[in-house]
C-alpha cells in the first residue's frame, strides 16, 4: 500500500492507493472492478473462461431494485444507461398457475420508466457483455485460480496454473458456488445438497412458440405449481435488438446507446422463451446431471410431465436440445465471522443460495457495491483497509447468510410439499388460499407491493 495526499480547499488529504485481485470475472466481480476503477483504485479481474464470449449463455437474470442500485452505484452513468437499454421487456405480472394451465393468481406488477425501481430482466450473457465493457485492460481470461499465498509484508499473491502470478493488497474470491479461494481460505464453509435438481431450456419467439403463451405469462414471469412438488417457471425474453440489428420503433436515446456500444458484437442474445423445471432427485428415473444430451433431457421432462397441459409440454418439446442445461441445486450453510485478512469474498463464493427468491445475483451486485464502498473509505484515509474489509464482510454476513436461509425455504425436498400424502394436502390448500385472494383485488395490491419492497423498491440507500 502506498500513500499519498493531494490538496482540496487548501487543505491536505490522505490518499492510500493500493491493489485489489478479483478472482472471477462473474456478475460481482465485474461490479466490484467498474466500481473500484470508477474510483480510482487498481484493480486486475482473472477470469478462467478463455474468452469474452465463454460460460454460460442466454438464460434470464431477474435485477431487482437492489441489484438496479448497485449497478448505478458501481457503473459509469452511460455504462448504466446502457445496461438499461439492453434489458428485456419489464414483466408487467407475476403468475402462479396449476400444471393444467389455470391461474391461481396473478399479481399486476409496478411498472413505470424508473431505471432503479422497476424490475428488470436480462440475458446472462448480454449483462455480461455489459459488464465487461470498459475493462478489457483490466480482465485477463484464460487464468486458472489455483491457491494465493499471504506474504510478510501484508501483500497476496494469487498463483495461477500457467505459471504466473499476481500480487496485490487485497484478493477478493468472486470465483462462484466452488470457490477455489473459499476452499483455501474457510475450509470449513460448506455446500449442502437441496436435493432438488433442475432442467432448463428455451426456444425463440416466433408466432408459433408466442400462442403457447397466454397473454399474462407472455408478458410476465410464471410459476407453475403441480403435485409432486414439481414446479416450473416460464419466462418471455423481448429485448430492442434482433438478427437484423436494432428494432425499428426503439427510442432514439436507446438505438444510439446499442449502436455504439461495442458489447452488441459479442453478444448472441435474441428474443426467447425460457423454462425451468425442477423435481426431488428422488423423483427423477436416472439422474439428469450425468445426462449431457439435450434430446434425452426433454425426454425426462416429457415424461414427467404426461398430466401438464399441452402447451407446456409443447414448450419443452420445441425447445433448443443444444441449449439444456441441468441444475444441481446447492446452497451454503452459514458460518460464524471469520478473522478479517487481506482475503474475503463475494457473491455464490460465499452465500450460494437456491434460486427460490430469484435474489443470488442481486445478493452479490448487493456485495460488490458495499465493498467498493468501504474500499473508497480506505482510499480516503477514514479507516484501514483492514477495518474496512471488517465492515463489509459484517454486514454482508448477515444479510447474505439471511438470504441464503429464506431462499432455501422455496426449494428443500425435506419440506411437506414432498411427502406423498401431507404434501397433496399442502398443495389443495396453498391452491385455495390463492384463489381466494386472486378475487380480492386491494389483498392483490397489497401483496404486489409487498413483493415489489422485498426486492428493493424504495430502499433507503445506505452508504
Amino acid at each position: 500500500m502506498i500513500c499519498g495526499s493531494e490538496t482540496l480547499g487548501g487543505e491536505r488529504l490522505l490518499i492510500n492507493t493500493f491493489k485489489v485481485i478479483i478472482i472471477g470475472a462473474g456478475t460481482g466481480g465485474l461490479c466490484l472492478a467498474h466500481g473500484l476503477k470508477r474510483a480510482g483504485i487498481h484493480a486486475e479481474v482473472y477470469e478462467r473462461d478463455r474468452t469474452r464470449t465463454g460460460g454460460l449463455q442466454g438464460y434470464r437474470v431477474g435485477i431487482s431494485p437492489d441489484g438496479s442500485r448497485a449497478l448505478k452505484k458501481c457503473l459509469l452513468p452511460e455504462l448504466f444507461d446502457i445496461f438499461v437499454a439492453t434489458c428485456a421487456r419489464t414483466p408487467k405480472y407475476f403468475n402462479m398457475l396449476t400444471e393444467r394451465y389455470t391461474e391461481l393468481l396473478s399479481l399486476e406488477l409496478e411498472s413505470g420508466s424508473d431505471p432503479v425501481n422497476d424490475e428488470k430482466s436480462v440475458s446472462r450473457m448480454t449483462l455480461r457483455q455489459v459488464l465487461l465493457t470498459g475493462l478489457e485492460d483490466i480482465v485477463h481470461f484464460d487464468k486458472k485460480f489455483s491457491r494465493y499465498a499471504q506474504n510478510a509484508d501484508g501483500t497476496v499473491t494469487a498463483f495461477f496454473e500457467d505459471g504466473t502470478s499476481a500480487t496485490g493488497d487485497l484478493l477478493v474470491g468472486a470465483d462462484g458456488a466452488n470457490s477455489p479461494v473459499r476452499k483455501q481460505f474457510l475450509p470449513h464453509a460448506k455446500l449442502e445438497e437441496t436435493g432438488i435438481v433442475s432442467i432448463g431450456g428455451k426456444l425463440p419467439i416466433t408466432d408459433e412458440t408466442k400462442a403457447l403463451l397466454p397473454h399474462k405469462v407472455f408478458h410476465g414471469v410464471t410459476m407453475v405449481m403441480a403435485p409432486k412438488a414439481y414446479g416450473c417457471i416460464l419466462h418471455a425474453m423481448e429485448f430492442k435488438w434482433d438478427h437484423s440489428g436494432i428494432k425499428h420503433g426503439i427510442g432514439g436515446n436507446d438505438a444510439e446507446l446499442l449502436t455504439r456500444w461495442p458489447g452488441l458484437l459479442y453478444d448472441n442474445t435474441r428474443d426467447y422463451i425460457s423454462w425451468g423445471f425442477w423435481a426431488s432427485r428422488r423423483s427423477f428415473a436416472e439422474n439428469p446431471l450425468q445426462i449431457k444430451d439435450g434430446e434425452h433431457l426433454k425426454r425426462i421432462v416429457l415424461e414427467m410431465t404426461e398430466s401438464w397441459h399441452p402447451h407446456l409440454r409443447e414448450i419443452v418439446r420445441m425447445s433448443d436440445p443444444t441449449a439444456m442445461i441441468t441444475v444441481n441445486i446447492r446452497t451454503s450453510v452459514p458460518i460464524e465471522p471469520w478473522p478479517t485478512s487481506n482475503v474475503t469474498l463475494i457473491g455464490d463464493a460465499i452465500h450460494t443460495m437456491t434460486p427460490g427468491r430469484g435474489v443470488g445475483a442481486n445478493t452479490a451486485l448487493r456485495d460488490a457495491a458495499l465493498l467498493c464502498q468501504r474500499m473508497i473509505e480506505a482510499r480516503d484515509g477514514i479507516k484501514p483497509l483492514k477495518q474496512a474489509v471488517n465492515e463489509y464482510e459484517a454486514e454482508m454476513i448477515r444479510y447474505g447468510f439471511e438470504a441464503v436461509l429464506d431462499s432455501r425455504k422455496q426449494m428443500d425436498d425435506n419440506t411437506v410439499m414432498h411427502k406423498p400424502v401431507i404434501g397433496r394436502i399442502a398443495l389443495a390448500c396453498m391452491r385455495t388460499g390463492m384463489r381466494l385472494v386472486n378475487c380480492l383485488p386491494p389483498v392483490k395490491k397489497k401483496m404486489a407491493a409487498n413483493l415489489s419492497r422485498s426486492r428493493g423498491a424504495q430502499r433507503e440507500e445506505v452508504s
